[in-house]
């Protein structure tokens, strides 16, 4: 919060949610510290640039108010740090004064009259910030996968082999049988193999479509 003589000014400082071709808005609070009418008046130095609502007024003794500044969508991304400023301008007024009797005169610094001014600086903050690295991992590299998932992924692996040698061992101790039935007999072979392991197929570059 800055403070003046006449009025205190909450945030010091403006920050704009930036994203291009996108039309963005900050605001501030201006609070009268006196016992005293008080009339402001805010200026930038990029006009066509910011939109300023109101740009002045009068604020009573002892309360606020609230100005909202807009910034128009820009096309290009603006230099850094921002070349932009604000100038808050404030004055003692008689009291019953309203925000017609305002005047471009009332701030001139001629004929001894005291105007306060305080000067904002302009800040453009990322409308999406980047999303956080997850920890042991290095930027624009996938995070690697838990001990967990590793250590289910090498049973099921260790498993697929171990039924694939136990059906070998079937086969040769049952190879008339099989001569017979194969058709059948390896049709229960993929069945088992694509229910039982279904992960591993896909790990395979297998698609499995179920039918139930």
């Amino acid at each position: 919060m800055s403070m003046g003589d006449l009025i205190s000014i909450h945030p010091s400082e403006l920050k704009f949610p930036f994203e291009l071709r996108r039309q963005s808005s900050c605001s501030m609070q201006l609070t009268n510290k006196t016992e005293k009418y008080v009339a402001f008046k805010v200026k930038t130095t990029n006009p066509k640039k910011y939109c300023v609502r109101p740009n002045s007024g009068i604020v009573l003794p002892g309360s606020s108010c609230n100005v909202t500044v807009t910034m128009q969508a820009q096309k290009e991304a603006p230099p850094e740090p921002c070349r932009d400023k604000f100038l808050v301008q404030s004055v003692v007024t008689p009291d019953g004064t309203t925000s017609k009797d305002i005047t471009p005169e009332m701030f001139n610094k001629e004929d001894g009259r005291v105007v306060n001014e305080f000067k904002m600086r302009v800040i453009y903050i990322p409308a999406n910030p980047p999303s956080p690295v997850p920890e042991g991992s290095e930027e624009g590299t996938p995070p690697r996968a838990s001990s967990q998932e590793n250590a289910n992924q090498n049973f099921e692996e260790v498993s697929f082999f171990l039924f694939c040698w136990l059906t070998r061992k079937c086969c040769l101790c049952f190879s008339p049988f099989i001569n017979y039935y194969w058709r059948s007999y390896y049709s229960l072979v993929i069945y088992f193999v694509f229910h039982l392991f279904p992960n591993l197929m896909q790990n395979l570059g297998i698609k499995i479509f179920r039918g139930y």
